[in-house]
């Protein structure tokens, strides 16, 4: 690290001696062994792993003392390093699963004694979410083992409509002002953590297993139960209660006023850029971040953390040449950069010391380490150090995007400088023009690796951080972080955000500023990420252009789909309520959205938007069963992305989504063909349910659609109908006779008669309810009139989204069993 240049620090990486190769072996055994330890669909026993972890020890140590002066030793020093370290992290694991919380204490009242480990953060709709280090527990008088870190949400209010929330009812009132370093004792219910299993969706269990959490639940503060009580304040977590403090004044500054939208989400970014508390920045703000690109340094990023280091390094510098005594003990250059490195740590650590934060001090570290010990090293051996030096202390880091993003990039502008020896001469116009070659390679390298992850690129991104990146960590960054000093810096800050976000909003407003794509298989992505780098390199264009065919199959890349006369149907794991996608040949049809989980978040957005776009489904026709907003409530995200949709359902002139868009009711004749597939509409008859009936019970007009393929494989989709309308659809003789069915009203006592199941003779039911639902869905004596007819049941909660086709009317595929990982919550029977 340069502290002399006035631009971002560099590693400078020469001819190596020969020990930097002796270690390239070493360090692929150490990637090698944790990438595959961390794909393990289920841990093996504390035996095996010890076993494995010895023997590889000793083949090491023997391969390194007697075999490293002889050829040939490469790769078996490569796979005894890949057995320590499998052995190593899945003994970490092993031991981290045995912390988890018992099924036993699940859904019980816990009296637990903990410290508050982490900033609360707000809940939408009123309350907090909190980290709490749990001390004691008890149950019923007992002492009980709780997992040591748990998250709890603290309501406000009555928040049962939320379809995550207990059936306790919260009496209204504010919740207190809680701390990091706080200790409370306080009455919880507790589950382990639980997330939806969809294809291509985001993986909460590994988010929480990443952060040591292992227990989630609410704190209970109903009328009868004991108050919670604040014990004292310690001293234990200081850069939480610090980062705390100083979000809480950032917001407090530039928020003050909380019905100023536009004031209170430029303080959520100006927050997030000092403390990289990203939470706090508001959904709208990161949608536009996303379609321009620029998200990454919308947090503490590498970026931010490195420049911090340079000026750190300066200031080092300059005051250790104040003293004469200091500089005959120790250089100057020597103490800048370690004084860098080390203040570059304690803001990593103050800026909630995420994955970004860990590889830059990683980068900055083995780079300073490097530069004292006198070696030179070249880039790939020192490159893969620094991801070693990550992942060893966070195997589970493979798993996260930004890992894969961010160390592609520095490969890719390692192996394409030209060196670092002309920096100091090439003036303003030099740094822009390197600003804008480096920028450029970045994005050609990464377009096809962010298409594989993300499945969306952002044409505008590379205009976009040609202004952001300089603007962010020259001007919005020093001036944030001086506020830290001197609150009213923070103004200034908020307004060079504003002025930003204007920009950006022009940008992700013009018409393809984002493109996405159908989610490619993992050979086209990696296929297509070796194009890109190719392209990126300092080769020469003939070379160089043999990486366009490469690109061609993540760009071009099309979701396999049923053949004509045949249908797929994919009931994706939402929580409770209801959302079924089905797709023909050439046509696709969403039967219900979903529930709406806060004011700002509902199963649309955050499931069916993405699984749609994965999938490059158009919808032509969203069919809403009811009203309910555990089947509605992700109606209008849906709706924003698929305009195009026609929408019918049993919606009232009067509900919201009728302003919205154009609703046709859904009425029993309706009969359409699509590929050589039949639907039909079987209820509600025309003029049946008057006003009164479906304002007290709107379940009674739930559409029933019958699909039926070209070789008479038959699906059943009834939304919430109940035992009366299934007689009703009994005594017209309805065609009911179906392969599959998705169970009446999630498996509830009201429905799934007797006569309705004879009648059906389904091969499999689906049922779409949420773990440990507050409902008993689906109840256990409706399940045994399924047991009983030899029906097998597949729920959400055990199968996670379920995928059911009509070629194969006798199976069905679940998503926590493909891609099975050992993190993942598995129910007992």
């Amino acid at each position: 690290m340069d502290i002399s240049a006035p631009a971002q620090p560099t590693l400078d990486f020469a001819l190596a001696p020969p020990r930097s190769s002796a270690l390239v072996p070493l360090l692929l055994g150490v990637l090698l062994g944790t990438a595959l330890q961390v794909r393990q669909p289920v841990l093996w026993s504390l035996a095996l792993y010890a076993l494995l972890g010895l023997g590889s020890a000793a083949a090491l140590g023997a391969l390194w003392c007697w075999g490293r002066r002889r050829r040939g030793v490469g790769i078996a020093v490569v796979l005894a390093a890949a057995g320590l370290l499998f052995a190593v992290c899945g003994l970490r694991a092993s031991d981290f699963a045995a912390q988890a919380l018992s099924p036993a204490l699940e859904g019980r009242d816990v009296r637990i004694t903990g410290v508050i480990a982490a900033m609360p953060q707000p809940i939408e709709g009123g309350g907090v979410r909190l980290r709490l280090a749990v001390e004691a527990a008890q149950l019923d008088g007992r002492a009980v083992q709780l997992p040591p870190l748990i998250d709890l949400g603290w309501y406000a209010g009555d928040w049962r409509e939320g379809s995550r929330a207990s059936a306790v009812t919260q009496p209204p009132g504010a919740v207190p002002a809680l701390r990091a370093g706080e200790r409370w004792r306080l009455t919880a219910r507790l589950k382990a953590p639980h997330g939806e299993r969809n294809p291509h969706g985001f993986d909460y269990e590994l988010w929480l297993w990443g952060q040591g959490v292992q227990g989630v639940g609410y704190v209970r503060v109903g009328a009868h139960d004991i108050a919670p009580q604040r014990l004292d304040t310690t001293w234990r977590y200081p850069i939480e209660q610090a980062r705390q403090s100083v979000r809480d004044a950032i917001l407090n500054r530039l928020a003050s006023d909380p019905t100023d939208a536009t004031a209170v989400r430029i303080a959520g970014v100006v927050a997030a850029l000092v403390t990289g508390d990203q939470r706090a920045i508001d959904r709208s703000d990161w949608d536009v971040f996303r379609a321009t690109g620029v998200a990454h340094l919308m947090s503490i990023s590498g970026l931010h953390i490195t420049l911090f280091a340079w000026v750190a390094a300066l200031l080092v510098r300059w005051l250790w040449r104040r003293s004469e005594r200091l500089c005959l003990r120790w250089p100057a250059p020597s103490a800048a950069l370690v004084g860098g490195v080390l203040l570059a740590l304690a803001y990593a650590l103050f800026s909630g010391w995420g994955v970004p934060a860990q590889r830059t001090v990683a980068m900055l570290g083995t780079a300073a380490l490097l530069r004292l010990s006198g070696r030179r090293w070249p880039w790939p051996p020192a490159w893969l150090l620094t991801c070693a030096v990550v992942v060893l202390p966070d195997p589970w880091a493979l798993w996260q995007a930004g890992f894969w993003l961010s160390f592609v990039a520095v490969a890719v502008l390692f192996a394409t400088d030209k060196g670092a020896s002309s920096a100091g001469s090439k003036g303003v116009r030099g740094h822009f023009m390197s600003l804008l070659r480096e920028q450029g390679v970045v994005t050609l390298a990464l377009t096809p690796l962010t298409l594989l992850l993300f499945g969306q690129v952002s044409l505008v991104g590379l205009l976009a951080n040609l202004l952001a990146i300089p603007w962010v960590t020259l001007v919005v960054t020093p001036l944030a972080f001086a506020g830290v000093l001197w609150a009213p810096l923070w103004h200034l800050a908020g307004w060079a955000v504003q002025g930003m976000a204007v920009w950006l909003q022009w940008l992700a407003a013009l018409p393809l500023a984002s493109v996405w794509v159908a989610a490619a298989p993992l050979w086209a992505g990696l296929a297509g990420v070796a194009g890109g780098v190719l392209l990126a390199m300092r080769l020469p264009w003939s070379v160089r252009l043999l990486g366009l065919p490469l690109l061609l199959p993540v760009l071009l890349w099309q979701a396999p789909r049923p053949p004509p006369g045949q249908f797929e149907l994919l009931a994706a794991d939402v929580g409770q309520g209801n959302a079924v996608l089905v797709r023909t040949a050439t046509h696709t049809l969403l039967y219900d959205t979903g529930p709406r989980y806060s004011a700002h978040s509902d199963a649309g957005g955050r499931v069916l938007v993405p699984l749609l776009r994965a999938l490059d489904a158009r919808v032509d026709v969203l069919m809403l069963s009811h009203r309910d907003s555990d089947h509605t409530g992700g109606a209008a995200a849906v709706l924003a992305q698929q305009p195009q949709a026609q929408l019918m359902g049993s919606i009232e002139g009067e509900h919201h989504l009728q302003t919205l868009h154009p609703v046709q009711p859904c009425l029993a004749g309706q009969q359409w063909q699509w590929d050589g597939v039949d639907f039909a509409v079987l209820h509600p008859l025309p003029g049946e349910g008057g006003g009164a009936e479906r304002a007290h019970n709107p379940n009674t007009q739930s559409c029933v659609l019958r699909i039926a393929s070209g070789r008479g494989a038959v699906a059943l989709l009834v939304g919430d109908i109940e035992k009366a309308q299934e007689q009703a659809l009994l005594d017209r003789q309805a065609a009911l006779a179906a392969d599959v069915l998705l169970v009446p009203h999630h498996g509830s006592k009201t429905s799934s008669s007797g006569a309705f199941l004879d009648a059906v003779q389904p091969r499999a039911a689906l049922v779409q309810a949420a773990y440990r639902s507050r409902f008993g869905h689906p109840a256990a004596q409706v399940m045994q009139r399924y047991r009983e007819r030899g029906i097998a049941v597949w729920d959400s909660a055990h199968c996670g989204a379920a995928t059911w086709q009509s070629a194969q009317p006798a199976q069905v595929r679940c998503e926590r069993a493909q891609q099975q990982r050992y993190w993942q919550h598995r129910i007992e029977p």
